[in-house]
């Protein structure tokens, strides 16, 4: 089991028992998360220098820029996604799978992955057949565009949209929820899972940080209430290239 795996597990059980507050694109077609609390990745502190401690939610989310969203001229192949960067055989889609797995899938020619199991985070279901999975971008490829991403080169959409340099900008989940959340934000859609909530705020606000993207003021609004009850809550990203 990845350590990523284990912490989402973990943090899982610690919310159970101390958060008892905390109770939660155009379609991504075709990863259980590290503890919200304890993260693995160098944090942005304010005026972007790292700290080791990272930021707490509420002031990392005060950390995005609030801005008006600007849909126009968004299309999906703006954003050229499932690439295999690296030559190895495997598109960014498999790279998720296997980074993800609980137990490991054999990997065949191609990529082709056969067994193996997988806990989709957002409802906290089992499965055991890859194909079953989307590969959700936290930050959909839509709010992305609206929040500053219509202003990028296609280089950097394709970069975002096949970011594997953070554990928390691409997360493999039930096919249901990830086409339930479609290109929603917070404000209007949450896992259903109670113990996914605090690590989906932090995750999606270490994207929106990590790519320098904006919220709009509802947004915003719906973030800070939603975090009222993840006070324990840190969050660390590493700014993108």
């Amino acid at each position: 089991m990845s350590l990523r795996r284990l912490g989402f597990l973990s943090a899982a059980l610690l919310t159970a028992a101390t958060l008892t507050a905390c109770s939660a694109e155009p379609v991504e077609a075709d990863d259980p998360k590290p503890s919200a609390t304890g993260t693995s990745e160098p944090s942005g502190a304010p005026g972007g220098a790292p700290d080791e401690e990272g930021l707490a939610l509420a002031v990392a989310i005060r950390k995005i820029p609030v801005s008006e969203e600007q849909r126009t001229g968004y299309g999906r192949d703006s954003f050229k996604h499932w690439v295999d960067e690296d030559d190895d055989g495997c598109p960014t889609r498999q790279e998720v799978l296997l980074a993800e797995a609980v137990t490991a899938p054999k990997q065949g020619a191609r990529c082709t992955l056969t067994g193996g199991s997988w806990t989709s985070y957002y409802d906290e279901v089992e499965v055991t057949d890859a194909k079953k999975l989307d590969i959700d971008h936290m930050v959909p490829l839509a709010e992305a565009w609206d929040s500053g991403a219509h202003d990028w080169t296609p280089e950097r959409r394709e970069a975002y949209a096949n970011d594997l340099g953070s554990e928390r900008s691409l997360v493999a989940v039930t096919a249901k929820t990830n086409r339930s959340k479609a290109d929603k934000d917070p404000a209007a859609w949450m896992p259903p899972a109670e113990s996914a909530t605090c690590t989906y705020l932090v995750d999606w606000t270490a994207t929106k940080l990590r790519w320098d993207l904006s919220a709009d003021e509802a947004e915003q609004t719906a973030l800070l209430e939603l975090a009222e009850p993840c006070a324990d809550s840190t969050v660390e990203y590493e700014p993108a290239s």
